[in-house]
């Protein structure tokens, strides 16, 4: 069974005239003739009951013309669909982000994309820079809202945040808990809580780049991936944690009821910028749709860190 003879034969069935069938459909009365045998064939029923006089349905015709329908139309809307998507004024957008993001980037993104492209379905995600790009690597995200960006040619980027802050997170009996700042070079002597390299790269490295740079060696005497578990351990152990300033802020660190606090980082302050990241070979128009919703922001001031109480 064909596409095109289904179209056949409810154009038959509509005007029950082999001729001015056959007109509507640019064919010959013979070559209609033909596709309608073949169908009937393909079936094993007789659909058009003719003679010299007339043309009409079958009853298995006219029950074969209503199913017929329904799959002519569904293919119709199939094709608009994948066209839609295809022009990427619909289909679906897979999003991984981080706090910063999910505060300084995606209300607005968000709103755009909602009113420009209402049809295209969002979801979001939210995990630490190491998985969102494993699942960006894997097809399971289609845009990564990370910190830091990938080397390799399997990605391409674009940086949406610059300069956010990390900060120490003490709990509130360690002696730096009252400061409201501390050199970055006082970690010396510090045990601290690191969460895993593959987690988050980009703030690892920003860590131990810190470190370098104030010639301190970091003594990591416990891991803590998570970074509710990070404020859990300090605010028992006299540890030091990081945390960036968005992270801190919406945790509450310093508020009242919180175990936690959160200090700044001074001489060096250890940044991070937030990015966009999408496969380089990326075939999903709604990607783009996303990504010229973005506009670029600036993440809260350091200053902002007394908005977390000491």
């Amino acid at each position: 069974m064909e596409f095109r003879h289904l179209v056949s034969f409810i154009t038959i069935a509509e005007e029950l005239h082999f001729g001015r069938a056959a007109q509507r459909l640019h064919l010959t009365q013979p070559s209609l003739s033909a596709q309608l045998q073949k169908l009937e064939k393909s079936l094993g029923v007789q659909l058009v009951a003719r003679n010299s006089h007339e043309v009409r349905l079958t009853a298995a015709g006219r029950e074969f013309e209503l199913q017929a329908r329904q799959i002519v139309a569904q293919v119709d809307r199939a094709a608009q669909a994948a066209k839609a998507t295809a022009e990427g004024r619909s289909g679906s957008l897979a999003i991984g982000y981080n706090l910063p993001a999910s505060r300084h980037v995606l209300p607005e993104a968000l709103v755009r994309m909602t009113d420009r492209h209402p049809d295209i379905v969002v979801s979001l995600w939210e995990k630490r820079t190491g998985p969102q790009l494993a699942a960006l690597s894997d097809g399971s995200l289609d845009i990564a809202l990370v910190y830091g960006h990938p080397s390799t040619a399997e990605f391409r980027y674009r940086r949406l945040l610059h300069r956010v802050p990390l900060v120490a997170v003490v709990g509130r009996r360690h002696r730096w808990a009252d400061r409201p700042g501390v050199p970055f070079a006082e970690l010396q002597g510090q045990d601290c809580v690191l969460f895993a390299r593959e987690q988050c790269p980009a703030m690892y490295d920003t860590i131990f780049r810190a470190a370098a740079q104030s010639r301190i060696t970091l003594n990591v005497a416990h891991h803590a991936d998570d970074p509710g578990a990070t404020a859990h351990v300090v605010s028992v152990r006299p540890m030091v944690g990081f945390a960036s300033l968005p992270r801190a802020i919406s945790m509450g660190m310093g508020a009242p009821g919180s175990n936690s606090v959160a200090v700044k980082l001074l001489d060096p302050v250890p940044t991070l910028d937030l990015y966009a990241v999408w496969r380089a070979e990326e075939q999903n128009p709604a990607v783009a749709a996303f990504l010229d919703c973005v506009e670029s922001a600036e993440p809260a001031p350091l200053d902002d860190a007394r908005a977390v109480p000491a």
